[in-house]
């Protein structure tokens, strides 16, 4: 059960991290030069200066982002789409660049373009191959890491089931150790794993080398036990994470942080801070920017026939919470012959009668919502995101469902996964309300750039997405 120091890898796992950005910064470079090469362009200085402009940037917002941090635990979609959010910021740069220098038209637009495709392609097809082979090395048992857990726990558990689950990730258990008694342990039967000892023999094995990872999996309330466990271990170069039974608690983007020197642990927060946060808000922007462009003259066609269709106003407004639970406007065409904003809102149904012929037809195909675009210009909404509620079902619902409200840590959205999912229209039904709530929570909890793109794909094409649409 000794750890496999001896491999190339584990040996020279500084000299990996320095060939991967080394093989990033090339891989630019080669992208660039294949781009000339399919049209014909000749490689002239500009190119050097935008090549060299470009490794230098994603180098700077990789090291920034944490892109070359060790990935053994972590999925490669989270990988490859980190290599893209850092890739999306050189053309950005670029374009910036030769605005402000005014020596765009230096450069040939195609080859700008290609280059701007290839270069995440082969970044990211390298990590791919990568990962690919470090997984069947994995499997079979090279490049391994030695792990135990102290503490059998519910947490315990469910660790030991990934580590066997997941061969690929090339950590291995050697066993659970616990100082308490047979009658005050979670029995743990499901996995091929067992109580080796206790903390005495965990810190032997430690202190060995036997041992290159810890997950500490005991209860919260143990704080007296985990004091004297760290503190044993700082004796140990093994690597120690902590698994408290944080499962009891609707997490929500948990991150790390400090103030002033005191550890602290977000249990509650949204994705979209710093570098996330401003790629949220360029995709807003651009992608809103261009669908108001496409539906502006549909958009007066729609004004004029709710105007001639029925008596009322052309637009409904309604108020709706927005981010962080700050009441907002919606805006929407008319679509139904009243327009209630008050303490209490009846539902619509099927077949409403309140719902005009042309209101129906809008609703039908969300045309109504067109005009939400222009509160993504401002800021209020982002096209995708957790569709908001009017107040009153949301007071409604705030004390029926745990967790409704965390729905709001993030910008409400025109759609969102739980609408492509079919969980729209109305929710007269408690569980319909639950499974739009557990379908929005999970889109804060694992947001990416390429889901946004995914759902927004799916709410056009998808007939999914109009499902239960009233």
């Amino acid at each position: 059960m000794k750890s496999d120091t001896s491999g190339p890898l584990r040996r020279n796992e500084n000299l990996v991290g320095a060939f991967q950005r080394v093989a990033d910064a090339g891989l630019i470079a080669l992208a660039q030069f294949f781009a000339c090469g399919l049209y014909r362009e000749d490689w002239r200085l500009p190119m050097t200066g935008a090549t060299l402009l470009g490794v230098l940037v994603f180098g700077f917002i990789a090291e920034f982002g944490g892109l070359y941090r060790p990935w053994r635990t972590e999925s490669l979609s989270r990988e490859v789409g980190d290599v893209l959010v850092t890739w999306i910021a050189v053309p950005v740069a670029l374009i910036l660049y030769g605005f402000i220098t005014k020596t765009s038209a230096e450069y040939s637009r195609v080859v700008s373009f290609v280059w701007f495709m290839l270069a995440p392609t082969f970044l990211c097809s390298l990590r791919v191959g990568v990962r690919l082979t470090l997984r069947m090395a994995r499997a079979r048992g090279r490049n391994l890491r030695w792990v135990a857990i102290a503490g059998a726990t519910p947490e315990a558990e469910r660790m030991a089931q990934v580590l066997e689950q997941k061969p690929w990730l090339g950590m291995r258990l050697i066993g659970i150790f616990d100082d308490r008694g047979d009658d005050r342990r979670h029995p743990i039967d499901r996995v091929d794993c067992h109580v080796l000892g206790g903390f005495d023999d965990l810190l032997r094995c430690a202190r060995e080398g036997a041992i290159d990872i810890i997950y500490v999996a005991l209860p919260m309330r143990a704080e007296a036990r985990y004091s004297l466990l760290f503190r044993a271990l700082t004796d140990t170069t093994v690597t120690v994470y902590l698994i408290a039974d944080f499962f009891a608690y609707a997490m929500l983007r948990a991150r790390w942080g400090e103030v002033g020197g005191i550890p602290v642990v977000s249990i509650h927060d949204t994705p979209f801070q710093g570098v996330v946060g401003w790629l949220k808000r360029m995709e807003d922007l651009v992608l809103g920017l261009l669908i108001l462009g496409v539906s502006a003259l549909p958009m007066l066609l729609i004004a004029l026939l709710v105007k001639l269709s029925s008596k009322g106003p052309v637009f409904f407004r309604q108020r709706r919470y927005g981010l962080n639970g700050k009441p907002i406007r919606v805006l929407k065409f008319r679509t139904m012959t009243v327009c209630e904003d008050g303490p209490y809102i009846k539902q619509v149904e099927k077949d409403d009668p309140r719902i005009t012929p042309i209101g129906r037809l809008l609703r039908r195909w969300s045309l109504d919502e067109l005009p939400q675009f222009l509160q993504v210009m401002t800021g209020e909404l982002s096209i995708v995101g957790p569709r908001p509620h009017a107040i009153a079902h949301n007071e409604e619902y705030r004390g029926l469902i745990e967790g409704y409200m965390l729905r709001h840590k993030v910008k409400p959205g025109i759609t969102g996964w739980a609408q492509v999912n079919g969980w729209r229209g109305d929710t007269l039904e408690l569980e319909k309300m639950q499974q739009r709530v557990q379908h929005d929570l999970a889109y804060i909890r694992d947001w990416n750039l390429l889901w946004d793109l995914k759902i927004i794909l799916r709410t056009i094409f998808d007939a999914t997405s109009r499902r239960n649409a009233r």
